[in-house]
């Protein structure tokens, strides 16, 4: 197979069920011409899952083919990993990464862009601490409409964003169009290389659902600067406590989620114009895909609570242009998941994987050579509720909190996942844990702090749900299909079996380590 470019576009938080490749959001028109015209010339991947649960979880899986969240939280890139970054640079690529997403520059989650021949980091969005100017009487309004608390424990929380953004004035201002701003400028400085990789990380549509006036009002009648109108809502649910909100606040932030959707897309399209202009479509594979979704209201939940990995948040949407590909135009039904991505690049580029067993390559697929590559794929958050799926059926497992949690790495990490660095457990034992490496790496026990609590654990379930005839997730069979419950718990116990997941992680789920299917 002949080498291409290879450019691989991440969209933080993009609701499938948003775009109209997938059959678009309900009521709602959102305007994507741009990824409809990608969507028309790709593969469209209709069961792909997320694995690892939320943010840099997820891509460590897709940057290094680790299937993560059955062996620690949210952290850094570990030393015997091999990024796609440093495979591909080994085949000769020149490499580029771009992004916002603040937690690649914060310590806690080091290390993602370090293998790159060069890389450029859009400071401010969401919580970065970057602006420390004080804040005005004319800023009230804004920190209503992110519903910044005053008593919030750090010091500064949610109006690092108001500081951040405090100057914006025009659209090209924003996250996204500056992201793909500098994609765009990088194609045209470096589309002669004989071989490149680019990898733009936006995390918009990432909360806050924060927009220029271009396209706020795109999607609602309402007045966009109402404060009891909130862009930023507190992850939960939407009846009760701090995630509590108005049906009319729900709408409204929704619109505000898909006005977001439209400017990426609008962004993007510059990106796509440029590799028209340049012609390089022929000699180049474009990913395009997300992490995770994001409720919007969905179940009566919003944000990323800790609650059942429902379809909302764990079927994403998947484009790739192959430029031999045998499904271009047409959708794929295969079941893939985000760790495939990594040895799906490690192909493209020409780079040796490391034989972890993780990641499932989709050349097969993309190529006419093979109709399906996994027969399961798990996801999850670390420590809290599990799910496998066949790609028909999907199979929730709370957790059994009377077992133990271990975290495995060469790093300390703080249980509640992120956000709150400096965590040193009281107790811990190395050795050579982890079956994919002969790495060294400490065991601790993970004890959360009653006040991360809500971050850890929650409305977490044992469901059951046939996803093909009921996407949405309404009709539990748990009960009713004693036989399809017992196929899936085997599901499960094959998937981990093959992964060698930790013993914990079997009797957390309610089963035996020398449990086959």
């Amino acid at each position: 197979m002949a080498l291409m470019n290879l450019i691989l576009i991440t969209i933080d938080s993009l609701n499938k069920h948003f775009l109209n490749a997938y059959g678009g959001q309900p009521g709602m028109d959102v305007r994507t011409p741009n990824l409809d015209r990608f969507a028309a010339k790709s593969a469209v991947f209709h069961r792909h899952y997320s694995g690892s649960l939320p943010c840099m979880p997820a891509r460590r899986e897709l940057y290094t083919g680790t299937q993560e969240f059955l062996w620690r939280s949210w952290g850094p890139v570990e030393p015997y990993d091999m990024p796609i970054a440093r495979a591909a640079g080994e085949q000769g690529y020149v490499t580029q990464f771009i992004s916002d997403q603040f937690h690649f520059f914060l310590g806690y989650s080091h290390g993602y862009y370090d293998d790159y021949h060069g890389f450029e980091l859009i400071r401010g969005h969401e919580l970065d601490p970057w602006r420390t100017a004080p804040l005005s009487e004319q800023d009230e309004t804004f920190l209503q409409k992110i519903k910044y608390r005053q008593n919030s424990p750090k010091p500064f929380d949610r109006a690092m964003y108001a500081r951040n953004v405090k100057n914006f004035k025009e659209e090209a201002d924003f996250f996204a169009p500056r992201v793909f701003a500098s994609a765009e400028k990088w194609l045209e400085d470096n589309h002669s290389h004989e071989k490149f990789m680019l990898v733009i990380d936006s995390f918009d549509v990432h909360e806050p659902f924060h927009n220029p006036d271009s396209t706020a009002g795109m999607y609602t009648d309402e007045d966009i600067r109402d404060p009891d109108l909130p862009v930023w809502a507190h992850s939960g649910r939407t009846d009760e406590g701090h995630g509590s909100l108005s049906e009319r606040q729900i709408a409204f932030i929704r619109s505000q989620y898909a006005a977001k959707i439209t400017l990426v897309d609008k962004w993007l399209g510059k990106v796509f114009d440029k590799l028209d202009e340049h012609g390089l479509w022929d000699d180049t594979m474009v990913i395009v895909t997300s992490d995770h979704g994001h409720y919007l209201g969905e179940r009566d939940l919003i944000g990323k609570p800790a609650y059942n990995n429902y379809n909302v948040l764990a079927n994403i949407p998947l484009m790739i242009w192959h430029p031999q590909g045998a499904h271009n135009g047409s959708g794929v039904s295969a079941l893939t998941s985000t760790v495939d991505l990594y040895a799906t690049m490690i192909d493209a580029v020409g780079g040796k994987a490391k034989p972890i067993g993780h990641s499932r390559s989709l050349m097969p697929l993309l190529t006419g050579r093979a109709d399906h590559v996994r027969d399961w794929a798990i996801y999850g958050y670390f420590g809290r509720g599990m799910n496998v799926t066949d790609g028909r059926y999907t199979y929730h497992v709370a957790p059994d909190e009377s077992v133990p949690l271990f975290n495995y790495s060469t790093m300390y990490m703080n249980p509640a996942a992120f956000f709150f660095p400096g965590y040193v457990p009281e107790e811990v034992e190395s050795g050579r844990f982890l079956p994919y490496t002969e790495a060294m790496v400490w065991k601790y026990e993970v004890k959360v702090p009653p006040e991360f609590a809500r971050f850890h654990s929650g409305g977490y379930a044992t469901e059951l749900y046939d996803v093909e005839n009921d996407p949405w997730q309404m009709n539990n069979l748990l009960d009713s299909s004693p036989e399809l419950h017992a196929q899936m718990k085997n599901l499960l116990a094959t998937a981990l079996s093959h992964l060698r997941a930790p013993a914990e992680t079997f009797r957390r789920t309610g089963l035996s380590p020398s449990q086959l299917a």
